[in-house]
């Protein structure tokens, strides 16, 4: 069995809530609770660190009971929704901050990437800053002299290495504060979701650095809402919700899991009553949370119209749980239907081919415009969820699964052998 390399046991994390500031009517009230106000000082002191489970709304939880375990060289993805205690978790690992209960072990060096340019002074230099930062993170000015021309390479910022900090934009920044933690040559390396400041090109190279420290048996966590990253970076995936662990499994699963468990949850409903144009009963007609990919899928939804529109054009989105866009098609309204959207209630469906979709969790939704006269008017429509079914498996158990998977006739024959006279 791989050797440990983070053990989290039991962790929660909990917060006290400033409440609103009582207000007074009386000179009389304010005068006693000026008298109360030390004796009241000493218990909300004594609150902060002496909880319990029926305090009320001035109690909030970051983290409750967390436990799981990583191994040496494990590349984990900390997955779930804002608030679901992700940010808080690398926060202690990172020791930035105290649980207040349970306890973390963690064997070996630390390097943490939580936010931009954290431990960053902006009126230092960028050179100063790589020496800073890197001794913060405990290197060594030996090792950051070492290192020093690689990690200006890694951040792309050499013309402006001896520009204050102050005055680098905030993707210079992040890139400059990745590379001094990338190079750092840490036994576990924690990265929160920072790399969507960068362009595309160094998002790609921050995820082929980190899946280089991975392959050379080191720890790598990281907490991203894109899940394209966390599929093809991560070997596993860990769900928070509300604090809590939901699942801890494979990345496939935990993406699943991730994107079923926003599925169970109500939508926001959107506020039509000023809307001129929106869409209800948005409905795929051949399933319901399961769609048999292998046939036709049809599609059919209704567009309220509170006025008349010149033109109006719609459009069918499905996406895959790693947000890849699978399919996008416009829908224009057909030669006979009238020029003129009048007001009322207007029903389409439309016909998608078998798709052949890979077993998993797929979003569709439907975006509407419709043009009046000098104005535009849009609606797009909660996401809806479903599973796919009919399509297949990574047969191997190897590598990414792919978006589509036709059925396909493959046909084997010998060729006969020809020689040169």
């Amino acid at each position: 069995m791989s050797e440990i390399a983070i053990d989290v046991q039991n962790l929660s994390k909990r917060y006290r809530i400033g409440l609103a500031e009582e207000q007074h009517d009386t000179l009389s009230s304010a005068v006693v609770a000026w008298i109360r106000s030390p004796l009241d000082n000493f218990r909300n002191l004594k609150k902060l660190s002496h909880f319990k489970d029926d305090e009320g709304l001035d109690v909030m939880y970051a983290l409750r009971d967390v436990s799981f375990q990583v191994k040496q060289g494990e590349v984990l993805g900390v997955i779930g929704r804002n608030g679901a205690g992700k940010s808080t978790l690398l926060k202690i690992l990172s020791r930035i901050t105290d649980p207040t209960s349970g306890h973390v072990e963690i064997r070996g060096r630390v390097s943490s990437l939580l936010e931009v340019g954290t431990g960053f002074h902006p009126e230092l230099t960028g050179r100063e800053n790589v020496y800073l930062n890197g001794t913060i993170l405990g290197m060594t000015k030996a090792e950051v002299d070492r290192k020093f021309d690689e990690i200006v390479a890694f951040s792309e910022v050499e013309k402006f290495i001896d520009t204050p900090v102050k005055r680098y934009s905030s993707g210079m920044r992040v890139r400059l504060a990745f590379a001094v933690a990338a190079h750092l040559d840490p036994e576990i390396l924690l990265v929160d979701e920072v790399l969507a400041v960068g362009d595309l090109a160094f998002q790609r190279k921050c995820l082929g650095k980190m899946d280089d420290v991975a392959k050379t048996g080191r720890t790598v966590l990281f907490v991203s809402h894109n899940m394209a990253m966390v599929a093809q970076l991560c070997q596993t995936g860990l769900v928070l919700e509300g604090g809590r662990v939901q699942m801890r499994g494979e990345a496939g699963e935990a993406i699943n899991a991730y994107v079923q468990n926003v599925l169970e949850q109500p939508a926001s409903a959107e506020d039509w009553g000023h809307k001129d144009l929106y869409v209800d009963s948005f409905q795929i007609l051949n399933g319901t949370d399961t769609l048999d990919t292998t046939s036709p899928t049809r599609v059919r939804f209704r567009i309220h119209v509170r006025r008349q529109f010149w033109q109006m054009v719609a459009s069918f989105t499905l996406s895959n749980a790693e947000q890849t866009t699978v399919v996008r098609e416009f829908i224009r309204a057909p030669d006979d239907y009238p020029e003129l959207l009048e007001p009322g209630v207007h029903e389409i469906e439309l016909e998608l081919p078998p798709l052949w979709l890979t077993f998993g969790q797929y979003v569709g939704s439907i975006k509407v415009a419709g043009h009046g006269i000098g104005e535009k008017e849009r609606f797009e429509t909660d996401p809806l969820f479903f599973s796919a079914k009919g399509g297949t498996t990574n047969r191997t158990g190897k590598g990414a699964l792919p978006v589509l998977t036709p059925s396909c006739d493959w046909t084997i024959q010998p060729v006969a052998e020809t020689h040169n006279a």
